[in-house]
């Protein structure tokens, strides 16, 4: 047998990575006793020492493959999802809702970037007449997010065409937001508070939370806000400028991103 260690050589990473693979491996590639293995795993850690940025490299592209596996259970899981993802009826519209692109947000009232997410809706729709917004409920924050949403989505289901206003009014408060203040929120819109409490009630009002929780599952969504724009899921606050590039780019070419 051709002993590695009797036979010392400048290894590069490629190289590390090979005997490294081959030493936990030993006796179904080179059958190394003990000793040798230890030989060979204390050169592959002399050399990651002295090249720590190989560790840097490593990082990254797991990070680019990491991402590219999200992408693809995302592009998945809208294919499957489609219809739940934009045209349940559980879930609020703002805006057109008949407009000819359509952007998917999935929120929490008591997340601060959520808050910006919201001025960066308002500014979209402010200056375009056939965008349509999607609102998916995902209280996931606190008790107090579940109490909000069940208003909520007891306002999107009685008065649907008040949604926008209650949204905006809700979350732009500062502090926590919990059932009492949504009620407070309907109030001074005028809203029949014991219509919306008995709505807020219902059983189903769960099932629209789980829903939404289950589409941010899938589409790989672990924080909010996040969002879907046609072919895309998009994640975290990336400001108006991005959301609107990628709105422009669907009515040009079908994608977010054209070629």
């Amino acid at each position: 047998m051709i002993s590695i260690i009797t036979h010392p050589i400048r290894i590069g990473a490629a190289a590390a990575a090979l005997l490294f693979a081959s030493a936990t491996l030993a006796p179904v590639a080179l059958a190394l006793d003990d000793s040798e293995k230890a030989q060979v795993e204390q050169i592959i850690r002399d050399y990651l020492l002295a090249n720590p940025e190989l560790m840097i490299e490593v990082q990254q592209a797991l990070e680019v493959k990491q991402q590219a596996e999200a992408q693809e259970q995302a592009a998945r899981a809208l294919t499957e999802n489609r219809g739940a993802i934009f045209n349940s009826p559980n879930q609020g519209v703002i805006g057109n809702a008949n407009g000819d692109v359509t952007v998917v947000e999935f929120f929490d009232y008591n997340c601060s970037f959520c808050q910006r997410a919201m001025q960066d809706m308002n500014a979209l729709l402010d200056g375009d007449e056939n965008l349509r917004f999607v609102m998916k409920e995902l209280p996931i924050l606190s008790t107090g997010s579940v109490e909000a949403s069940r208003i909520s989505t007891a306002v999107y289901r009685l008065y649907p065409d008040r949604y926008g206003e209650f949204h905006n009014g809700l979350l732009s408060l500062q502090g926590l937001k919990d059932g009492a203040r949504a009620i407070e929120v309907a109030g001074l819109m005028g809203l029949d508070i014991e219509k919306l409490e008995e709505e807020a009630g219902k059983d189903n009002v769960v099932d629209a939370f789980r829903e939404a929780n289950d589409l941010a599952t899938a589409l790989g969504v672990n924080g909010t806000p996040s969002y879907v724009i046609g072919d895309e899921v998009v994640f975290g606050a990336l400001g108006e400028e991005v959301l609107r590039e990628k709105i422009d780019n669907m009515r040009n070419c079908g994608k977010t991103q054209c070629s």
